[in-house]
């Protein structure tokens, strides 16, 4: 990394605990992100949009500022489709609820999170279907499968990038041809890999990107969204929520143009902030950087995991192939007992369960139990690797 010691964040708590959940929120922020929110707050915390006066329209600024700096990592021309929500589960709503009629058949993988898979399901009553193309045992799938499994009625697939389970990454370019030769639509849900793996939209054949602030990106929870590409016209794309939007208040409708027609209600001025602050840092450091530094600390912790007996990895086991999130679980232990003693008796913060994605763990046989889940960052390092080999060398010990 680029950063001098000095500057660089440790990824101890106060109280000297490590963190390993980078996978459900990355901690610790750059340095200047939460400068960036106090700022808002306390210098231009007026209504963005709302009022004619110096506070509001610097508020404003920020929030183009932010839509500018989102549109520009992903290669998105225009920066009115950037929408801002709730985070990346609303900008998936979005997508799903907005975009399919009654009738449509929407393809998926096996390995989704329930960001995707819950909707989906909600969508059945609507008579929306969908079929669940099931993945490798690693989380790996087949471009193929997608292929045979297009119907005359199928409307869109939707993928996440890369698993947030095992760090599996999908074939996102591959399934982005697949999507173009057959005139579908392709929505993909960037939770995990925004900020480690670069994306362009235009390259990768992406209609729908759904991406999340407070991940890879390091921005705060809270942030996110989606992004509309150029070949979705809003018309087709049908709002989720409407109100207010400062614009248009002469009407009882819903406006029409971009962003308003899917922003109702007071924007995350102070979030936002956050995240340009965060992107700007993001820019600076450059995501090969920062993927080449996560990819040599995975590299290490699977080496490290896979020479302790009693232990199994899931996923590919390849850090040239997945992301910095490593699944594993210790023969004798419930998962959940392993984050416990990790927390309690080593100091190590991780995640254990099913992880909100339980078909997921259903292809990794790791259902219902689940897994243990160290999530590494970008301020994490090589140190922190040989103290969660450390711990998991003893857990291991004392269960065989």
């Amino acid at each position: 990394m680029s950063l001098t010691a000095s500057e660089s964040p440790s990824s101890r708590t106060k109280d000297g605990a490590l963190y390993l959940d980078n996978a459900a929120t990355s901690w610790p922020k750059p340095p200047g992100v939460a400068r960036a929110m106090v700022h808002v707050l306390e210098e231009a915390g007026a209504n963005p949009g709302r009022s004619g006066h110096r506070l509001s329209i610097e508020a404003a600024r920020v929030i183009f500022n932010a839509r500018e700096a989102v549109a520009e990592l992903f290669g998105a021309s225009d920066p009115l489709r950037v929408i801002f929500g709730l985070n990346i589960t609303d900008g998936i709503n979005l997508a799903l609820h907005g975009i399919l009629r009654p009738g449509d058949h929407v393809i998926t993988s096996s390995m989704e999170h329930n960001a995707i898979m819950r909707p989906l399901n909600e969508l059945r009553q609507k008579d929306v279907r969908f079929t669940k193309i099931a993945c490798n045992a690693d989380g790996s799938l087949d471009p193929a499968l997608i292929e045979s499994a297009i119907q005359p009625n199928t409307r869109l697939i939707a993928l996440n990038h890369a698993s947030n389970v095992c760090g599996t990454v999908l074939p996102v370019k591959e399934v982005g041809q697949i999507v173009r030769n057959h005139d579908l639509l392709f929505l993909v849900d960037t939770a995990q890999t925004a900020g480690v793996i670069p994306i362009d939209m235009e390259e990768a054949s992406i209609d729908l990107l759904a991406f999340t602030g407070h991940k890879s990106l390091y921005g705060p929870m809270g942030t996110g969204g989606l992004i509309i590409g150029q070949r979705i016209d809003p018309e087709e794309l049908q709002p989720v929520r409407q109100g207010g939007t400062g614009s248009r208040s002469e009407q009882v409708v819903q406006p029409t143009f971009l962003p308003d027609r899917y922003e109702s209600g007071t924007p995350n001025a102070v979030g936002l902030a956050g995240l340009l602050a965060a992107l700007t840092w993001l820019k600076s450091e450059g995501i090969e950087t920062i993927r080449t530094h996560e990819k040599a600390l995975t590299a290490g912790l699977l080496e490290g995991l896979g020479e302790i007996t009693g232990v199994e990895i899931y996923g590919t086991q390849d850090a040239s192939k997945q992301i910095a999130t490593v699944a594993f679980n210790i023969k004798g232990l419930e998962p959940s007992t392993i984050g416990l003693r990790l927390d309690e008796e080593f100091n190590i913060l991780s995640r254990v369960g099913l992880h909100c994605a339980p078909t997921a763990h259903q292809t990794l046989g790791t259902f219902p139990q689940g897994s243990v889940r160290f999530g590494l960052g970008a301020f994490n390092q090589p140190e922190d690797v040989c103290a969660a080999l450390n711990a998991v060398r003893l857990l291991a010990k004392e269960a065989v």
